[in-house]
This record gives C-alpha cells, structure tokens and sequence, in this order.
C-alpha cells in the first residue's frame, strides 16, 4: 500500500460550528512528500527526555486498536488493510471478515473476542487490535486500551456516533490515547460525513476531551473496497492516507528498558496441558525465558519489581442461574448432564473471562452466572451447547445495590431507529418500561426518527422482539450501560401468558389444530414433548393447560367427507428469544440439539403449597 500524494496534499479539513462554546481548529495537512520528511525527521531526532531518563521509545512501530459501533464496517476496513499490506500471497484464498475466526462470530457477524494482527508499512509495524462492538462485551474493550497508544474510531456515514461509540471512545480519552476519526461507508447513497464529524466533534466536547484530543485527524474510507482519503470526495485507489495518518497522529511505544521488568496482563486463556496462559504488555525490562517473576495482575521481577496499576472493568449487571436438566430428557442428547460437569465448565470460563462471575447456588446443582448483559451470557450458553453440555437457565435478572439504605438497579441509553409511521407504538412501549425520553431527531432522508431513552435494565429484557414486532421488523435498537439510578418500580415485560402441556407423549394434528385457537404454538406434529413444557403463546394474559397429544377418537362410522387440516407454521425461537420470553416460574432446557422451555416444577409447587 502506498499513499497518495494528490489525496494528502487535499489540505484542510474544516468543520461547521456546533452548538457549544467550543468548535473544532482545523487541522492543516502538508503534501505527502513534507509528511514523509516529517516522519523520518522524528524517527531520527532523539527523544525530548533521552539523556534524562531510561525510557526507550521505538520508532519502527505502532499500536492501535480499532474501536466502533457494531456493523459501522470495522472488521471489513481490517480485513482490507490486511489485504493490501501482503499479508497473504496474491493467489491465496482469503475468506471475508478474516479477523472473525470463531464459528459463532461468522453466524452472528459480530466481534466477540479482540484479536490481534499486525501489518508492515513503509519500514513501521502496526500492531492491530480488532475490538467488539456490542456493549455486552465492553469488557474486552477496556482490557485492550491498556496496550496501545491510540485508536481508529470507526463511525458510519450515515448512522454516526452510536451507544458503543460514546463507551469506548471515553474509555480511550481517560486513557489519553490519541484517536484518528475513520468516516466510513462513504459510499452510501444518504451518507453525510459532514453532519457525522460534527456529531463526532461534540460528542468529544461532552466526553471533556482536552483540546488536543478535540484537535482529531479525520480519514474517510469505504472499507469493503480498500479505499481511503482526507476529503470525502477524493478517495485515493488504497489505503495510503489511512496508514500515513496513523504514522503521522499515533504516538511511538515508550519503554523503561533498563527498568525491573513490568508486564500488566491484559487477558488470560487457558489450555488443558500448558495451563494458565497470560497475555499482555511489557511496560518495562525485560522478559527472558526462565526468568523467576512474582505478582498476580503485573508479571515482574520477582526482586525489585512492583505491581502496576490494575485494570478496572466496569461490574456485571444481569444474573442467571444455571442447574442441571431436570426434564424427563436428559442425558438423550448430551454428554455431560452432572452438576459436577457443569461447575467445572462455568469455573474453567473465568480463566479466559475476565467481565463474568460464578457464584454456588442455593443448592449444589446451582450456580449463579453474571455478566455484563443477556446477549454476554448467552454466548457462553450457546459455546456449552456446542461443546456436548446439558443444562436448564432461568430468567436474567438484574444485579441492584443498596446505597444508604436506598435500593439502586442499573439503567442503560437505548438507541432505537424507527420509520416514523411505528414511533407512536415504539414510544408507548418504551413508556410502559419505565423509559424516560431523553432526545428525538431525524435520521437521514429515509423518514426515519432517533430516540434515546434512558431505560432500567430490567425494562429491556423482551424489548427487542416487542419492538421489531411493534415495528414490523423495521427497527433498529442499541444499547449501552449507563448508571445506576432509583428504584423505577414494577414494570410488566409480557402481556400474554403460555401454552403448557399437561400430558406427555408424542404431539398430533388433530390435537394441534385445537390447541392453535388458543394462541400460538412452538410445536408441530410428530414432536415428542413431556408433561409442564411450554408449547406455545397463550393469546391471554395467564397461563394455559392444554393436551397436544390427544388422539382423535377411532369410529366406525365412515364419513362422506374428509376432512382437511390445516396447521399453522410454529413459532421458530432462537435461544435469545427464549431467554428474553421466559418468566420468574420458567426454564430454558438447553442441549446440543434442542431448545425447550418448561414451567419450573420447584416454583410450581410452590404456587400450589
């Protein structure tokens, strides 16, 4: 890759005016050949501070993260620097969205996990950390920014700053980490990279950026096709400008080389015959093989070392229990169904991660399993699955806290696109969540509105199946952890009560076709079910038991007509739906092949008693 001189030497890059008592200088840009004479001029000055300290900077590298929104094109710009920076040999077969190596990320096309790379430029390492975009896995944000100088914050032309972009650009601002701005998707039909760096320039104001931070080099690019520039309207045919701004903005690695060696462990994996695996960054020193070293979190000398300072990543929010299958079942489709198995499996998860908790249950097949967010934990469900495990979930619930005798529960800013027709139906629901309208504006030319709702974490469990429903599928919902704030009160998430079967045995048609009046089913016929499994949507509030296994009574009387059945198509529920739909007194029956959910026979009989 090479940059281009017509597309650096483009100048200036000015912005309107926002509606603070503060507005963006604009950054003036020299000619590519000036650049280069820049940089070189840096690497061969010597440091201010040489002469006065022991610290080591190292002029042939870099490190970055590449923070953004989900689907803002992230994964797809790095897939594209990795391209042109011949990584892989020009006959090589590369599939797309290479950093997304783990099965579960290719279906959902999300990041979940960072990940790291590195490309070459003109003599300069780049070292890439490819980061999530979902709020429930800013975790791995917070431990990554420990590791670089700066970051790529990739916004989407159209949609602009975002819930997760707010998340990750303030934890990378309290780090002082410089940050290029990647305008991306520049090719849309309604982008507006204007309005977006402007929204990008305030939302540093709001997150107090100091005014060298506010003072942010601004690149557009279109990922998928590999190109970049400093105007919006003149791209160069690479993603030259790309890597010379981050030659030009991303301060070099700085190391107290004849220092005690100090290393902060950022992430950890863990492997059955090595062990512990620790991963991080060396602050200081050096690390030699067979060195003896000492301290949990930092690995340093074991004589004259000390600790660095601990990473801190934000508590958990949303609970749920985990017990062994207790259906008539268990043990058809798995290989491990003990409570011993199960412990061993959610204990091995804290190794590797470092944003969830595991605490005993009540009883000892439960255990209680926290994490930063639904979609946090049913990622680990799902894994299990695969991995042969057999087990039953209840509901999430919400961690609160008690603060001077006040009772706290977490709230969240939730970001909702919606045509304008379904805004009435979206805001009521919001408002039967306890939401509190925080903003409303237009978005885009598609007649489309932007709410932003400050809304109790309890609140949105069910809220996304309620609005693409509200909505007819059109709407778009983010999330983001906010506060903790005051109690908001009882809020009802489901209106209609369930199906339960009251018989087991295989289901039929004719059972079927009665039972579908009632409301809707998740079964069809031929599938075999046992006695208190859910096996659809009452279409009233309450629950309902009905037999979906009865046979139709045999005669001899031959009639003239036959009848013909007609059955609706069931309800298909992926495991997150299933989470968000099941109440206080229902389960999730989880197995590698199957997805059931029943009524909880322990709180049943206790309704009864």
């Amino acid at each position: 890759a090479s940059a281009s001189s017509s597309n650096l030497s483009a100048g200036r890059c000015f912005l309107l005016r926002p509606p603070h008592s503060r507005c963006r200088r604009p950054r003036s840009l020299r000619a590519s050949a000036s650049l280069e004479q820049e940089v070189k001029e840096r690497a061969d000055s010597p440091s201010p501070s040489a002469g006065t300290s022991s610290q080591a900077t190292r002029r042939d590298v870099r490190n970055i993260a590449i923070v953004a929104h989900v689907d803002h094109g992230k994964t797809t710009l790095v897939d594209s620097m990795l391209r042109q920076s011949k990584v892989f040999r020009d006959n090589q077969v590369v599939q797309e969205r290479i950093m997304d190596s783990n099965d579960l990320e290719r279906e959902r096309g999300i990041t979940i996990l960072s990940k790291n790379t590195s490309i070459t430029y003109k003599g300069t390492k780049i070292n890439i950390i490819d980061t999530p975009g979902h709020s429930d896995f800013g975790g791995e944000v917070e431990r990554v920014l420990n590791m670089v100088e700066g970051i790529l914050l990739v916004v989407d032309s159209v949609e602009g700053p975002m819930p997760q972009t707010r998340f990750v650009l303030k934890k990378a601002l309290e780090f002082g980490h410089a940050v290029v701005v990647v305008v991306n998707k520049v090719d849309r039909p309604i982008a507006r990279p204007e309005f977006v760096v402007n929204s990008t320039f305030e939302l540093f104001i709001e997150l107090n950026a100091t005014d060298e931070q506010c003072d942010f080099q601004t690149v557009y690019a279109i990922g998928l096709k590999g190109k970049a520039g400093i105007s919006a309207d003149n791209l160069a045919d690479d993603l030259g400008p790309l890597f010379e701004a981050i030659l030009r903005c991303i301060p070099e690695p700085r190391i107290e080389k004849d220092g005690a060696l100090q290393m902060l462990v950022t992430s950890t994996e863990y492997d059955e015959h090595k062990g512990r695996i620790a991963i991080g960054r060396l602050h200081a020193g050096e690390l030699k093989r067979g060195m003896e070293v000492k301290i949990g979190e930092t690995i340093a000398d074991k004589v004259s070392g000390t600790a660095l300072p601990t990473i801190k990543i934000e508590e958990p929010t949303v609970r749920m229990s985990f017990s062994i299958n207790t259906s008539p079942f268990v043990g058809k489709e798995g290989k491990f169904v003990t409570s011993r198995n199960l412990r061993d499996r959610l204990y091995r998860e804290l190794e590797r991660n470092l944003a969830m908790k595991v605490e005993d249950g009540e009883t000892a097949d439960t255990f209680l399993v926290s994490g930063r967010g639904t979609l946090h934990l049913t990622i680990l469900i799902e894994n299990m699955r695969r991995e042969g495990y057999e087990f039953m979930i209840g509901p999430p619930k919400v961690i609160n806290k008690t603060v001077n005798g006040k009772l706290l529960e977490p709230y969240e800013i939730a970001a909702i696109e919606v045509p304008e027709e379904y805004m009435g139906s979206v805001v009521e629901l919001l408002g039967k969540r306890r939401g509190q309208m925080l903003d409303m504006e237009a978005s885009g030319p598609e007649g489309t509105s932007l709410l932003k709702y400050k809304v109790p974490t309890r609140g949105l469990i069910g809220l996304r199946n309620a609005i693409l429903t509200a909505s007819r599928g059109r709407a778009i919902l983010n999330t983001i952890f906010d506060s903790y704030g005051p109690w908001a009160g009882d809020i009802s998430s489901r209106d209609q009560g369930s199906l339960v079967a009251f018989e087991g045995g295989s289901t039929t048609s004719y059972a079927c076709v009665n039972a579908q009046e009632r409301g809707i089913l998740f079964v069809k016929p031929g599938q075999d079910i046992y006695k208190g499994q859910i096996v659809g949507i009452h279409q009233r509030p309450g629950d309902l038991a009905l037999n979906v296994c009865k046979k139709k009574a045999a005669t001899n009387v031959r009639s003239n007509k036959e009848t013909t059945v007609v059955l609706d198509e069931p309800l298909s529920y992926s495991l997150d739906d299933c989470i968000e739909y099941i109440q206080e007194d229902e389960l999730v029956e989880v197995t590698p092949e199957s997805i059931r959910m029943s009524k909880n026979p322990k709180i049943s009989k206790k309704k009864n008693n």
